[in-house]
């Protein structure tokens, strides 16, 4: 017969008795690994009976007496140091790795630590969550020696001016905001002033705000190869419907060392240039007249003498006109015509470069006022010509009906 399984058997008996008997403690075995390990390891604290015995007796020494008792009696300052630093790592919790293995530490550099300046404006720098980030507010350059007048151009002005030529990005732009809000209140002030004179000077511009007349800091470079944010001036234009319209204007440009005034018709559209073209056919004694004038003559075309034929050639090569005109003849009109040199004109403008010291400082104002009131005539004649008024627009238009010679070649 087979033999019954001595497992089965012991089943049997334990459910069979009423008390089951106490679990026996098992010994406590001591790894071999642990002995093999140096006692001195830094991942085991297991003290051996031999250590134990070594740390309870005195320390050896050469002489007897109470030299050993001193140093079991008095702890050194180096061994409170050690106690101190190790009461320290075992407050701390430390970490463990997949093994159970305490992991080492790191050189990892404190995060509350002060961040430099340049590693704040570092593109793509990531900060600490805690990390707390001061910036001085900026400041407006102080106005010096000469303080700000409503009529006058601030020297601050153009040297914020000169700033943004070497600095023309938007960055720069933003930490600098206050020297411009400064220079452009400055510009702004300026134009109130000057207003009230070219109002004086022509009767047909109308008093109006500032808004309408000055020109906007900032470019549009949608179409524009020049990508620079900016422009590095500051401008305005004075015409019967403001810097805008169809109607010739006064121009002020204010810029170190460029700064302008001029006036006139930049480009006007085929309409206005077919009937200037017209005009200068027709009746060519008109703008030649108005060239001549004295005070055109001496501020515009150098002091010229009196004469309508070098009128005509300084008003020609002026540089707005020069760069603008046709090569050829215009569409309908022969090229040997007496008045070609004029009938060849895409732009019919005027204008003056000024010094830093002719636009800062008191005598400013007057300079530019002077001067747009020497162009008056010449705006008059463009929009006499290009927008008359109802009272002398009926018999311009009878003179000049079926004769439309605004194309170009």
């Amino acid at each position: 017969m087979p033999r019954k399984s001595v497992k089965s058997s012991t089943g049997s008996a334990s459910r069979s008795s009423s008390k089951r008997p106490a679990p026996q403690k098992t010994p406590t075995r001591q790894s071999k690994r642990v002995k093999a390990t140096p006692i001195k390891s830094s991942y085991f604290e297991v003290d051996s009976e031999d250590d134990k015995k070594k740390s309870a007796s005195p320390p050896p020494s050469d002489k007897e007496g109470d030299y050993g008792a001193e140093r079991m009696d008095q702890p050194s300052e180096s061994d409170d140091e050690d106690d101190a630093v190790s009461s320290d790592e075992d407050a701390r919790p430390k970490k463990k790795t997949a093994r159970g293995r305490p992991a080492k530490q790191s050189a990892i550099p404190d995060r509350t630590k002060q961040v430099e300046e340049q590693d704040l404006w570092r593109p793509g720098a990531k900060l600490p969550s805690d990390t707390q980030v001061i910036i001085k507010k900026p400041k407006a350059r102080e106005a010096g020696d000469t303080p700000y007048e409503n009529d006058t151009i601030h020297p601050n002005t153009l040297l914020f001016l000169k700033d943004l030529a070497a600095n023309n990005d938007r960055k720069w732009f933003k930490m600098h905001d206050p020297d411009y809000r400064a220079s452009l209140q400055d510009f702004t002030s300026f134009l109130e002033s000057l207003t009230l004179k070219v109002v004086e000077a022509d009767e047909t511009i109308p008093e109006l705000p500032v808004k309408d007349i000055i020109m906007r800091i900032y470019r549009d470079i949608r179409f524009s190869k020049d990508k620079t944010p900016y422009k590095t001036a500051f401008a305005a234009a004075w015409s019967r419907t403001g810097r805008k319209g169809p109607y010739a204007a006064y121009y002020l440009h204010i810029q170190p060392k460029q700064s302008f005034v001029g006036g006139g018709l930049w480009c006007p559209s085929t309409e206005p240039l077919g009937r200037l073209r017209r005009d200068i056919d027709r009746k060519p004694y008109k703008i030649k007249r108005v060239l001549a004038d004295a005070g055109i003559r001496k501020e515009f075309f150098g002091g010229i003498p009196d004469d309508e034929k070098k009128a005509v050639h300084a008003f020609t090569s002026q540089a707005e006109n020069a760069s603008t005109a046709l090569k050829s003849k215009p569409k309908g009109y022969e090229s040997d015509h007496k008045d070609i040199e004029l009938l060849r004109l895409r732009s019919f403008t005027i204008g003056k470069t000024l010094s830093d010291d002719e636009v800062v400082g008191a005598k400013g104002l007057e300079r530019v006022a002077q001067l747009m009131k020497c162009m008056v005539p010449f705006i008059t004649y463009l929009n006499s010509v290009v927008m008359p008024d109802e009272e002398s627009s009926g018999s311009d238009e009878e003179e000049g009906e079926g004769d439309d010679n605004s194309g170009d070649e």
